[in-house]
């Protein structure tokens, strides 16, 4: 018998898959629009790392086994933004970009020193009310000037900031 429902997998065979394989991930960037679907505001969480450290980045998480990306990006959506974000997940789930970490710096822009990652990166609108939960401290609203600046480009790690002017320039928002 196979067996075909979602898990997670234990943290010994986590930390194998990771040292054996690339690992598939989501990523979101969630945003307000106005009414001619113009990005007025950048959705950042603000998490605490292992090592203490404090550090602004987007919605992020794997995709369990047998589960569709569409599905684990809205459980990411709701994990990280809360139940009523009534995210509006885009109809073609076509990546803006597939961003690649690996666990040794310099290969690419991203980096995550426990794996090799690939993930299928989206610009998600969201219109409801977002509370973080989970590990997430707090979720900040920036504007697109703002998300993109130095000051908070240097809040975080491994290529998020990267990613995010990606995310800009594909929705035509660049400053």
């Amino acid at each position: 018998m196979t067996e075909t429902t979602p898990g997670w997998l234990t943290s010994d065979e986590l930390d194998m898959a990771r040292a054996r394989m690339p690992i598939l991930y989501v990523e979101a960037v969630p945003v307000r629009v106005d009414d001619s679907g113009e990005v007025t505001s950048i959705g950042l969480l603000l998490r605490i790392g292992p090592d203490g450290t404090v550090s602004r980045t987007l919605v992020s998480g794997r995709v369990l086994h047998h589960e569709r990306v569409r599905d684990a990006l809205l459980r990411h959506l709701e994990k990280d933004l809360g139940p009523v974000a009534l995210p509006r997940v885009p109809a073609s789930l076509q990546p803006f970009t597939v961003a690649e970490y690996f666990p040794t710096q310099g290969i690419t822009p991203y980096h995550d020193p426990r794996q090799h990652a690939v993930s299928l990166a989206y610009v998600v609108p969201v219109t409801g009310d977002c509370r973080p939960r989970q590990d997430a401290l707090d979720l900040v609203w920036f504007s697109p000037q703002e998300a993109l600046s130095p000051a908070v480009q240097s809040e975080m790690p491994g290529g998020h900031g990267v990613l995010l002017k990606q995310a800009m320039a594909h929705v035509g928002c660049v400053v």
